[in-house]
């Protein structure tokens, strides 16, 4: 069986319909970016400014009172230049992972959040503070490739190839490495963002759609 269109209305329609709500979802996801963005600036630059460290508000193993942590670590930097390296793959990613709605994507970043941060709070060791936004960053990439494979729109499809190809060099930071580099942050901030587009996947997708 072949399914039609209803009488007077042009399959051009849903395409252009489509098209619509892809240019809403970049427009939203793009404000949001900036505002999100925004808000960790403003919190370096109150640590800077203020009394106190801010800093030691970030992941803190394996202690209950460093739990918190995991919400607020990814608002925290080490210094400017840490922050600097996070806000434009965090721009960037998080715009093409807001692209298809505001609701999904906060529950994706929810997800890679929570995945990250216990992940994090389990495996590293005692002795260090956690913090910065890097678990986003590789949640972020994690989610857009695998919500191509998982939707099968041909849309994300297609962004999930760009960003893989734009974005592979990332996945060495997922390895033990630099000293004083969270790479348990980005492991599970990856396994995360993976995570997220399973759970958020299109219920039984019947076919490949813009």
């Amino acid at each position: 069986m072949t399914g039609l269109p209803p009488a007077g209305r042009s399959p051009y329609d849903d395409v252009r319909r489509r098209s619509v709500s892809l240019l809403a979802g970049a427009a939203g996801s793009a404000i949001l970016m900036v505002l999100i963005v925004g808000a960790m600036w403003v919190v370096e630059v109150a640590d800077y400014v203020l009394p106190g460290e801010f800093d030691v508000y970030g992941i803190r193993a394996w202690d209950v009172n460093g739990l918190p942590g995991i919400l607020l670590a990814p608002f925290l930097h080490a210094d400017f230049g840490h922050l600097m390296a996070n806000s434009l793959p965090l721009l960037v990613l998080g715009f093409l992972a807001a692209i298809r709605g505001i609701g999904r994507f906060l529950g994706a970043s929810a997800i890679i959040v929570l995945v990250s941060g216990v992940g994090v709070w389990l495996t590293t060791s005692p002795l260090y503070i956690t913090i910065g936004a890097s678990g986003l960053v590789f949640g972020y990439f994690g989610y857009v490739v695998a919500r191509g494979l998982f939707d099968r729109r041909t849309f994300d499809i297609v962004v999930g190839v760009v960003v893989a190809a734009v974005y592979y060099s990332l996945l060495w930071g997922v390895l033990p490495g630099e000293q004083g580099v969270s790479w348990q942050g980005h492991l599970f901030g990856l396994i995360g963002g993976v995570v997220a587009a399973w759970l958020l996947r299109r219920k039984a997708p019947r076919s490949l759609t813009v």
